[in-house]
């Protein structure tokens, strides 16, 4: 499995209409995409208009090919891509170890 880990941006004062957004996008959206397994999201506490998205994939090509170079891209980017105060960053990481 594959953690997608999204450091969002948005702008000031838009919260509840971007969370509102996101819920929309990630499960009507997202959740179509091959190779999804799930989502977490939460909200910054010193910086409100700080979100930390995590998806996970089986594989880092259901997120980077197969999700990101099909329809549903663009769809999703409609949803949520307005409140963006600034792209944003996205990295891929595997599970070393945790807790049981």
């Amino acid at each position: 499995m594959i953690l997608e880990l999204a450091d969002i941006r948005i702008r000031a004062g838009d919260n509840a209409a971007f969370e509102e957004a996101l819920e929309h996008g990630l499960k009507t959206v997202i959740s179509r995409a091959k190779g999804f397994q799930g989502f977490n999201v939460n909200r910054g506490l010193e910086h409100s208009e700080r979100y930390i998205l995590q998806i996970f994939w089986d594989t880092l090509e259901d997120h980077t090919v197969g999700f990101r170079e099909s329809a549903l891209f663009p769809q999703w980017r409609a949803i949520v891509g307005p409140f963006f105060a600034s792209q944003p960053s996205v990295e891929h990481f595997e599970l070393v170890t945790r807790s049981s």
